[in-house]
């Protein structure tokens, strides 16, 4: 009896033994099934990184060079403005008003055209179209408060006059 009992000790120890092998290979391929998706995931990250790095990095570059040609454009302007400046304090805009007021207007006046004109041109437009209302006025030697404009347009500018409409 006691060998049966030894057989059967035996035989449950190497059950034991299998149930726990099978059990241990179980979880180790459950264990590297998981592992294999997330490295395909990681993989997929990985791969994404790297293009959003060479992204930023093409981005960096073109950023750098849209940076200079945008500090020369500042150094242009600046020069401009001190140009400018330089070409203001030259001037006497009071002593010319008072000498020669219709000069100055027309000089103003050509220059303010002349910078519409600029703008149109920097905003898309050609640059030939005819100068706003405001700009086409010739001084006449009246106090200014009347438009000299004779396409028959009133643009008068003097807010002491209020006009009125029929009503339609």
């Amino acid at each position: 009896m006691i060998r049966i009992y030894a057989l059967i000790f035996v035989i449950a120890i190497l059950g034991g033994i299998g149930y726990g092998a099978k059990y241990y290979y179980d979880t180790t391929q459950a264990t590297i099934a998981t592992l294999r998706e997330n490295n395909v995931k990681l993989e997929s990250a990985v791969e994404t990184a790297e293009q959003s790095v060479a992204t930023l990095k093409g981005d960096l570059v073109k950023l750098g060079n849209l940076n200079k040609e945008l500090s020369v454009s500042l150094q242009k302007a600046e020069a401009y403005g001190d140009e400018l400046r330089t070409k203001l304090s030259k001037l006497n805009l009071v002593v010319e008003a008072l000498q020669d007021s219709k000069q100055l207007e027309g000089k103003m006046n050509g220059a303010s055209a002349k910078l519409w004109r600029g703008l149109m041109e920097e905003s898309g437009g050609d640059g030939k179209r005819p100068n706003p209302k405001w700009l086409q006025r010739v001084p006449d030697a009246g106090t200014g408060n009347q438009s000299s404009d004779q396409s028959g347009e009133d643009a008068n500018t003097d807010s002491g006059e209020t006009k009125t409409t029929p009503a339609q």
